[in-house]
């Protein structure tokens, strides 16, 4: 016992008279004299026969996780709680057995050091013994706190379990979408909880311990852009007993096969839905809806996802069908020129009508024939450039509602977007972004990279939901051609590097984790 104090608090009433010559016995013990009490004993025999705290024990150990920090409550609980916090507290009283067979009236922690591995409690109790004597005790009970790993964080690190599981795929030739719902996730830190990232054809596998944080994953690719979900469990164990199942569960994200730049034909009832826009239309944007635009009168329209699962349609052409014409003559359409009539939906503002005479870059200076056609790209486009488009009079396209269109609907070309020399947008190309998984190595994935890539350098709205880092291995060209798009400087990220200039145990000319390889996230 390292602190006590025994104080005789409610002794036997034997008179209930307050006398002041209150009679005097002796000590059974010792002889000395002192007040009646049922014991007939004075403090200091108290203090050798009785103890009161003898079946608490004053030494207990406490299991303490690192990883995430928590401390183990018995049975199998595991808790958050903080340094001479009022939930370690009561960890440290559940703890200690015997306090049933006193009263606590007051614990108390004793300050010790952070890294000693040990906390004090003091503790106050009362205790009656035999004739109705209460007794006041206090004393201290030190915890040794021992690293133990928690179920769950000994699931994680080992890598083969996962409890949830979310599946995003994109069927489709064009995957710009998932491209940019890949940075999207990397931008807001989305996969901040995952297990395990691991790639499949398609898609990404996004593994999880946690429905909870499953379900926050697909919520937050819900609001992103448009896909359908479907949910599945597997039952793996059933106690009879308890009545608890333990399932596995599966969530299919499905993300609408559309992406910009695509070609799409729309149904006669989405064309009357939307201010009768022709037929055939030009992905603009993919956000949470598809932005559609019409490239004979700059009519947009906005798609949303429940409005394209209820009819849904595939794109026409892709961008791995463009080809590449010479703008011959141009004129752009001013706004009185325009022909308007009752239900037009929305004209975009930022594009601007034009008649174009081009003819293909293959036949330059061989054909005289030029071919005419409407765009929106007037705002872009001079005599003599390069601009990509779709030979939709002349393509094999297998697609039920094309098919019904008749031939004065169908233009001969459709273009799609301004060409600018690719070694030179690679030579000025001073960024990079990072990936979820590996980088793809078949050609039909890299030539949507690339576009992605592209995409990125003109549109400024969608850098705003992208991270992009400076790449250091890049140095800036000496010819800079300005009518190129590029990014600045100023909207890079300056990429984490790691480097130790006394490295003894390495040479001075290894990479660092940040200017070499993109480090990959954990790998199932």
């Amino acid at each position: 016992m390292e602190h006590a104090d025994y104080t005789g608090v409610s002794p036997l009433v034997l008179d209930s008279s307050n006398n002041t010559n209150t009679a005097m016995i002796l000590c059974c013990e010792c002889g000395v004299a002192i007040q009646p009490n049922p014991a007939n004993m004075c403090v200091t025999c108290l203090r050798n026969h009785v103890d009161i705290t003898e079946n608490i024990p004053k030494q207990a150990v406490l299991h303490f996780c690192r990883n995430c920090e928590r401390y183990l409550q018995p049975p199998n609980e595991w808790i958050q709680a903080s340094l001479e916090s009022r939930e370690l507290l009561a960890v440290c009283l559940k703890k200690l057995k015997g306090l049933k067979e006193v009263k606590l009236v007051d614990a108390g922690f004793i300050w010790t050091e952070q890294h000693s591995k040990r906390i004090k409690v003091k503790l106050t109790v009362h205790g009656e013994i035999s004739g109705g004597t209460v007794l006041q005790q206090v004393f201290v009970v030190e915890f040794t706190v021992q690293n133990q790993m928690c179920d769950d964080c000994h699931r994680t690190e080992a890598k083969d379990f996962w409890r949830c599981l979310v599946q995003v795929r994109q069927r489709a030739e064009n995957k710009k979408t998932f491209y940019y719902l890949e940075q999207l996730v990397l931008k807001y830190k989305a996969h901040a909880d995952t297990l395990g990232i691991k790639p499949e054809h398609g898609g990404l596998d996004f593994y999880y311990v946690s429905e909870n944080h499953a379900r926050r994953m697909v919520d937050f690719l819900q609001t992103m852009v448009p896909l359908k979900v479907t949910t599945s469990k597997r039952l793996i164990s059933h106690d009879i007993h308890s009545n608890n199942y333990n399932y596995k569960y599966s969530w299919s994200v499905e993300i609408a096969p559309i992406s910009k730049d695509s070609a799409v034909c729309l149904s006669k009832k989405l064309r009357q839905q939307f201010g009768n826009i022709s037929p055939i239309c030009l992905v603009n944007r993919v956000s949470s809806a598809i932005h559609l635009i019409d490239p004979l009168t700059a009519q947009i329209a906005e798609i949303t996802t429940q409005v394209y699962f209820r009819a849904p349609f595939d794109a026409i052409c892709n961008p791995k069908q463009l080809v590449e014409y010479i703008v011959m003559d141009i004129e752009v359409i001013h706004d009185k020129d325009r022909k308007s009539y009752p239900g037009q939906g929305t004209v975009s503002s930022k594009h601007a009508l034009c008649d174009i005479w081009v003819v293909r870059a293959s036949e330059l200076g061989i054909a005289d024939t030029n071919i005419h056609t409407r765009s929106h790209l007037g705002h872009l486009l001079k005599v003599g450039d390069s601009v990509m488009g779709y030979n939709t009079g002349e393509a094999n396209i297998n697609d039920a509602e094309f098919d019904k269109l008749p031939q004065d609907q169908i233009p001969d070309v459709v273009l799609v977007r301004k060409h600018y020399d690719r070694q030179t947008r690679l030579s000025q190309r001073l960024w990079k972004i990072k990936h979820l998984a590996d980088e793809a190595t078949d050609e039909r994935s890299k030539y949507d990279y690339n576009e992605f890539l592209d995409d990125i350098e003109e549109n400024v709205d969608m850098r705003g939901h992208i991270n992009i880092y400076r790449d250091s291995k890049k140095t800036l060209p000496i010819d800079v051609q300005p009518d190129v798009p590029q990014i600045t400087l100023e909207e890079m990220l300056e990429d984490l590097t790691l480097e130790c200039a006394d490295d003894e145990m390495g040479d001075g000319e290894s990479e660092a984790p940040g200017e070499g390889e993109e480090q990959a996230e954990p790998q199932l």
